[in-house]
């Protein structure tokens, strides 16, 4: 189809899993993990694992299905540079860090190439220190620098129904500062997180934006190759002037 794909992934759950099996105890702040040195070490075991696996199921030529001998070439990088978050509320949230700069050049050339792209929630300083940063602050950051088309993020929540279909980015700007009717369902934390993400990328230059539910299969297929889709999009504007 002629996509270009930039895969940025996290690893959330198995950093979780080797915190509780190191027993480590980390603090979060506005919903970022206080990465001490220990839990650095966590962060970067984890990561580098998912990282691997996703490589390999990504070089798989299925059998008996169009991907047979398929050659998906991936390739990643330290596309991202990071600085840290600093002090939140009172608290050093130590190696927790956040989007500098994306390299967006080198990006582009690995793109023309006809690779994947793939890119940890992982940034380093110019003096060698890692960070751990949100996928969402790095996929968001990633697509603005990219100038790219689409910016689709995978929720935790299996319900997305508090969220209309589509929102231009004035109508997602108003649902956010809750200038919405007193009947509408509230937004969980999670999902106005992404939605804030989301906004902020059409605001810089993404074109449309697409929250989508990680539980439903085949949801990203339905949610761009659907007339109606399956989660929610924001655009600059209404899709029938797109």
């Amino acid at each position: 189809l002629g996509v270009r794909l930039v895969l940025v992934h996290g690893a959330r759950p198995q950093i979780q899993l080797r915190l509780d099996e190191s027993q480590l105890e980390t603090q979060t702040v506005m919903g970022m993990r206080v990465t001490d040195p220990a839990a650095l070490q966590c962060v970067k075991e984890s990561v580098g694992r998912v990282h691997h696996e996703i490589a390999a199921l990504l070089s798989m030529g299925l059998p008996n299905s169009p991907m047979a001998n398929a050659a998906i070439r991936v390739t990643s990088g330290n596309f991202v540079t990071a600085c840290p978050q600093g002090v939140i509320q009172g608290i050093d949230l130590m190696h927790t860090g956040k989007v500098r700069k994306i390299n967006a050049p080198a990006i582009h050339s690995r793109l023309e190439q006809g690779d994947v792209v793939l890119i940890s929630p992982l940034g380093y300083s110019p003096t060698g220190e890692i960070f751990n940063l949100t996928i969402e602050n790095v996929a968001t950051e990633t697509a603005i620098a990219l100038h790219a088309e689409k910016l689709i993020l995978l929720l935790d929540s299996a319900d997305t129904s508090v969220l209309p279909r589509e929102l231009t980015l004035p109508e997602s700007k108003l649902l956010l500062e809750n200038k919405t009717p007193a009947t509408a369902a509230p937004i969980p934390d999670a999902i106005r997180s992404s939605l804030q993400y989301a906004t902020k990328a059409c605001e810089l230059g993404v074109t449309r934006a697409h929250l989508v539910s990680r539980h439903i299969d085949g949801a990203i297929i339905q949610e761009l190759f659907t007339h109606d889709g399956i989660g929610c999009m924001i655009s600059q504007e209404t899709l029938q002037a797109l």
